[in-house]
């Protein structure tokens, strides 16, 4: 089986909205310093090109976890694989995710970073896909609602292929 990518958004489609979403945060955040939490892979081209665009003083730290592996769908099993390296206790900490799928894997990584003292939480993520929800979470932050599709590029991979796409493409089979 063969695939190709269609564009979905445009990278300048993309980079209005990561300046849009900049701008509200560090209105949100103002007098205050944010201390981003990248959910990696996928989630580190997005954050670097958010954090340019906030005007508060800002801190980042790096999470990995996998519940896709090889597949275009979540297993449902979330595993850590990279745990961050400074704590957040007491500090208003800023996830910033690339997609937000099932909710599974952003709802149980949540509920662990609440259980560590964070003054203030939230979610930034640049594209929403509401209809596959599973598990409800809240998104503070969010660039584009995208359709039910398999999505790539601007970090997103398929089989970690993709990522260095400037725009968000939907990966078709043939």
């Amino acid at each position: 089986m063969s695939e190709h990518v269609r564009v979905l958004l445009s990278e300048e489609e993309v980079d209005a909205r990561i300046q849009a979403i900049g701008d509200q945060i560090s209105r949100d955040y103002e007098g205050r310093q944010v201390h981003l939490v990248c959910v990696l892979k996928g989630g580190s081209f997005f954050m670097c090109e958010l954090a340019k665009r906030i005007t508060v003083p800002v801190s980042l730290d790096f999470m990995s976890v996998s519940s896709y592996g090889k597949d275009t769908k979540s297993s449902g099993v979330v595993k850590i694989v990279k745990d961050l390296d400074e704590s957040i206790k007491d500090k208003d900490v800023l996830v910033v995710e690339d997609i937000v799928d099932s909710g599974r894997t952003l709802s149980y990584l949540l509920e662990m970073l609440r259980d560590r003292g964070p003054k203030s939480l939230r979610l930034c993520t640049l594209l929403d896909k509401p209809e596959r929800r599973v598990v409800e979470v809240n998104v503070d932050y969010t660039g584009f609602e995208i359709p039910d599709a398999f999505v790539v590029g601007y970090g997103l991979d398929y089989d970690q292929r993709y990522r260095n796409l400037p725009y968000i493409g939907v990966v078709e089979f043939d």
